[in-house]
């Protein structure tokens, strides 16, 4: 049996960092009462020359140095974003250009803070099908550009910057299983309406969320599909050395891994410093996690994620 491995993780993170302290200065709020209800001290920025292409770039430059590999062996491109850099052509396809790769497929794939969970359970099936060996996934977003900073209740959230793994078809062990969800009758809790009309933005082109809401739907939906796929692996809780959850709010991290069962201290936590970044969240957490030394070989990793849709999903790898 071929399995899909990660062979290479990288990641890149906008240099203008926004504190909480500078927050206060645009809305009311405070550090205190922002780490008190998220954990986030911090998120990056992208600059104005910056678009979403130009993070997931870099990002992937840091996991093809990684996997000392060329470029043009890469014969599938994902990206998981919902701030791509245009209606069309498709992020993926801007960054295969700007990688100098031809031919293969790229597409983009829209999931909202799940994007990097479908994408990477997307490419597993495509190697698993034989349709490609070599696969570059890129979780990446620039959601500063669709928050409105006279709102505290997003604001405080949201930051960007990307990650990308590049995975290799192999006859060693890698990721065990997915399990993928979505419910559209929860859409009205977590959105961005805004779309182009006739040369004009139709709805609001800035987040809105039910914090409330979205904090009770994620931790319940998170648990039941990590349980269910332990189980349909036949693992246990207990076999996982790292969890590494989409970085949303500390809370919800920490009430989800209670619910497993599953120590903090095997829980890889950026959020803390990077916000929540969206489809970008668990490629950024995983590469830190892999270049500090805590995630090794052999080791059994969880993701998980959820964002709107609703969309939520999970996946196990040996790295």
């Amino acid at each position: 049996m071929k399995y899909s491995k990660i062979i290479a993780t990288g990641s890149y993170l906008p240099a203008k960092v926004l504190t909480n302290n500078d927050l206060a200065k645009m809305v009311d709020t405070n550090d205190e009462w922002i780490v008190e209800r998220t954990g986030i001290k911090e998120r990056r920025t992208i600059s104005e020359n910056e678009n979403t292409s130009d993070m997931a770039y870099q990002a992937a430059l840091k996991a093809i140095e990684m996997a000392e590999i060329d470029p043009s062996s890469i014969d599938f491109i994902l990206v998981a974003t919902a701030t791509p850099d245009s209606v069309f052509p498709s992020t993926a396809c801007i960054l295969q250009h700007k990688l100098g790769i031809k031919g293969g497929g790229a597409y983009d794939m829209q999931a909202a803070c799940s994007g990097f969970i479908y994408a990477l359970a997307t490419a597993d099936s495509y190697i698993k099908a034989g349709l490609a060996k070599r696969i570059l996934v890129v979780g990446a977003d620039s959601l500063s550009r669709i928050v409105d900073y006279t709102d505290r209740g997003t604001c405080i959230l949201f930051g960007d910057g990307a990650g990308a793994v590049i995975l290799e078809a192999s006859d060693e062990v890698g990721i065990l299983g997915a399990e993928l969800k979505a419910d559209g009758s929860y859409g009205s809790i977590l959105t961005s309406s805004g779309h182009l009309y006739n040369g004009q933005i139709k709805g609001s082109p800035y987040i809105y969320m039910d914090g409330q809401a979205v904090f009770k739907f994620a931790v319940k939906s998170l648990t039941a599909i990590a349980k269910e796929l332990l189980a349909k692996v036949g693992m246990t809780s207990n076999e996982i050395n790292w969890m590494i959850p989409h970085q949303a709010n500390l809370r919800i991290i920490e009430a989800t891994a209670k619910m497993l069962a599953t120590p903090i201290n095997k829980v890889v936590v950026t959020v803390d410093r990077h916000g929540n970044t969206s489809a970008a969240s668990i490629p950024l957490a995983l590469d830190e996690a892999v270049r500090d030394g805590r995630i090794k070989r052999g080791d059994n990793l969880l993701f998980e994620g959820i964002g709107a849709g609703f969309t939520w999903g999970a996946v196990i790898a040996r790295f």
